[in-house]
């Protein structure tokens, strides 16, 4: 059994993806972060860095104690070594499969945070701020655009952990919308994607949890360090 401390977030909906696609039994113990439910000392122990999604496996391959794990990559990597799935077998094919996971991490998911933060919960517009980032995204989606031509997925013909970490980064702020019509072949990966049934049931599950309620001041000091006036 996975105990998964969740919230409805780009990096919430990998876990949830994996854990579908999978067949995995899991827990969800939501993680309120407007609430700063991710400041709890009982959750800091096992996520120091005060971020979730996070993980405690109860049944690790090993048979020994519960293993817990932090940081969503790390996550998608734990899980993919405990079932054996979505990382190729093929040494070269699993390389690519990593490159591109540690692309999402590094690059789309911080810069789109960026973008979306600037577009959506800045207290006021910083024109250069929102250029910056808008065209720094714009930009990572040319290039997951192009690595798509004549693939079915990321890493190839292999659906994998990489596909589950982009997916949920790519335009993942509805009010700031971008424009993608430049990017086909990101556009009919992308809906495949969505297609899938596991998929869709993962991001049904943000569906049960509060995250979509208005910004309020004490919500903010949580999620972004702001102090309450």
């Amino acid at each position: 059994m996975i105990d998964l401390y969740y919230w409805p977030t780009p990096n919430g909906h990998k876990i949830t993806i994996f854990l579908e696609e999978a067949g995995l039994p899991y827990t969800v113990h939501p993680v309120d972060i407007g609430a700063g439910d991710q400041f709890k000392p009982e959750f800091l122990a096992f996520s120091p860095n005060n971020k979730m999604p996070a993980i405690i496996d109860r049944a690790p391959a090993d048979g020994g104690a519960p293993i817990s794990v932090f940081e969503s990559g790390a996550i998608l990597q734990y899980l993919a070594g405990k079932t054996g799935r979505f990382l190729p077998a093929d040494a070269r094919a699993r390389i690519e499969a990593n490159e591109w996971l540690f692309w999402q991490m590094a690059g789309l998911g911080p810069m789109t945070g960026q973008y979306g933060h600037f577009h959506v919960y800045a207290p006021e517009p910083i024109a250069y701020a929102r250029d910056r980032y808008r065209n720094e995204v714009l930009r990572l989606l040319g290039v997951l655009d192009r690595r798509l031509q004549g693939r079915a997925f990321v890493a190839g013909d292999e659906y994998t952990i990489a596909d589950m970490a982009i997916h949920p980064w790519v335009n993942a702020y509805d009010k700031a919308p971008l424009d993608l019509s430049g990017f086909p072949d990101l556009i009919r990966w992308h809906a495949a994607v969505a297609a899938r049934p596991a998929v869709q049931r993962a991001y049904a599950l943000g569906e049960q949890y509060g995250a979509q309620r208005e910004m309020t001041p004490e919500m903010r000091k949580h999620l972004f360090g702001t102090p309450t006036p």
